[in-house]
């Protein structure tokens, strides 16, 4: 998930949570609101009732019509039931049927002189009062239906404006967020394209103190520090292999000449021929380093052509059949190749050369007999070479740094190298968008498959 995604999502759960807090906080607090009115309302029809009752001269008589005058104007669906002192039933609102009461209540009213509960449906207030001397319990209950229904709207409403408020956070966020963090993305952008061709390639700084300028000012900072030692170590790579190749190649043409005189004995004559493999050795040795140093994968894809891949091949089997006589070729171009195959790619003939010869001095040095095979198949979408070979095989361990520079496996024990070879292999062939794989189908035979996009 993406930074602005993850602070947009924080925002948005976050409002949630409190704006849900604040809806749970209102509709509580109206339903206590509620709750007091209706309780209120109740207090006042009591007082109603007990004042009837302490001006009626014949409350038994008059109640009918005092209560049925009087009806639903302060409470909905009311029931009053009305006891004396005795707990006996003197007066009911309810007709044409049974009245069921509580008689625990009333006990507890001689405790608690005022009892109001919600819980019940309809809601109850009761209360003991002492009218003219005498006590009278007076049951009241009725629906808060106007109350209820308020609520239940107010319910609705809140549950609406939180999923519309939570939603509208949540678009917006996302939208500001992208919006403060587009400088950043601008930056990103900008340093993913730095690369070490382009480290004198500054970033563009914008004129504030903000924390996405002053990050942009120390990548400058270390772009221009790392372009210096990266500068520094590569013309010091340079100018070492410049200033070696000129002695070895002094003391290759020497050692040429003594090996040429016949007066040396067998020994010496053994003794200068594994010198000059030690010079061509480190001759090989500085000319990979230079090489290692010498291009950049981006200044190096305007000068591409096109090249056939089976003219590298020869001229790169040629190059190293002189040292390697020997070595034998099997080139082979597979059947299941398009029909229009022209075996070309889009690359330097030069750098490619290098790729092959290092592969044949491989297949050369540690082949048990001495041939290898080159099997080319073409499609629509890319060229395949495979330059196959018998030998000592590479383990899995070692396979993870095949292609890694002063890395020599098992099998190149006793033999001389650098551990160069294939790592300049694999650096021209990313610098041609091309992959290298090793592999080893059955034992004693070593494959490398090189794959060119077209």
């Amino acid at each position: 998930m993406s930074l602005k995604r993850k602070i947009a999502l924080t925002i948005s759960i976050a409002f949630s949570l409190l704006f849900g807090m604040v809806m749970a906080v209102i509709y509580l607090s109206f339903n206590d609101f509620r709750r007091d009115e209706f309780k209120e309302r109740f207090r006042q029809r009591l007082e109603f009732t007990s004042h009837f009752i302490s001006k009626s001269k014949d409350f038994e008589e008059e109640a009918p019509v005092f209560f049925n005058e009087n009806s639903d104007n302060i409470l909905l669906n009311e029931k009053i039931l009305i006891f004396n002192e005795k707990k006996e039933l003197i007066y009911s609102t309810i007709k044409d049927r049974n009245v069921i009461w509580d008689s625990a209540m009333l006990k507890e009213l001689d405790k608690k002189k005022i009892i109001y509960t919600e819980k019940t449906v309809p809601e109850i207030y009761a209360a003991l009062r002492n009218i003219n001397g005498e006590n009278y319990y007076i049951l009241t209950s009725a629906f808060d239906t106007n109350g209820k229904s308020k609520l239940g709207y107010l319910k609705y409403l809140l549950i609406t404006a939180y999923v519309m408020s939570t939603m509208l956070i949540g678009f917006f966020s996302y939208y500001f967020v992208e919006k403060f963090l587009r400088p950043l993305e601008d930056l990103n952008k900008e340093i993913s394209e730095v690369t070490a061709h382009k480290l004198t390639t500054q970033i563009p700084v914008e004129q504030s103190n903000d924390e996405v300028s002053v990050l942009a000012k120390s990548f400058n900072t270390m772009i221009g520090r790392l372009d210096d030692v990266f500068q520094s170590q590569k013309d010091f790579t340079a100018s070492a292999s410049h200033e070696i190749r000129t002695p070895i190649t002094r003391m290759a043409f020497q050692l040429e000449n003594l090996i040429k005189f016949e007066e040396h004995s067998p020994e010496t004559l053994s003794s200068l021929k594994q010198i000059q493999r030690d010079v061509y050795q480190l001759s090989d040795l500085t000319n990979s380093l230079l090489l290692l140093t010498k291009f950049d994968k981006e200044n190096i894809q305007s000068i591409y052509e096109e090249v056939r891949i089976d003219e590298v091949i020869f001229e790169a089997f040629e190059a190293v059949e002189k040292s390697y006589p020997q070595l034998k070729l099997d080139f082979l171009i597979n059947e299941n190749s398009f029909e229009n195959a022209f075996l070309t790619i889009k690359g330097i003939q030069s750098l490619l050369v290098i790729v092959f010869i290092n592969l044949f001095k491989n297949a050369a040095v540690y082949s048990d007999n001495t041939e290898v095979k080159v099997l080319i198949t073409e499609t629509n979408d890319n060229l395949s070479v495979e330059v196959i070979s018998h030998g000592n095989t590479i383990s899995e361990d070692e396979q993870t740094k095949l292609f890694e520079a002063f890395t020599r496996g098992n099998n190149a024990q006793n033999i001389a190298g650098s551990g160069l070879g294939l790592r300049i292999v694999k650096r021209i062939l990313e610098y041609h968008d091309a992959d290298i794989v090793y592999s080893s189908p059955a034992d004693f035979i070593n494959k490398f498959t090189l794959s060119f996009k077209k």
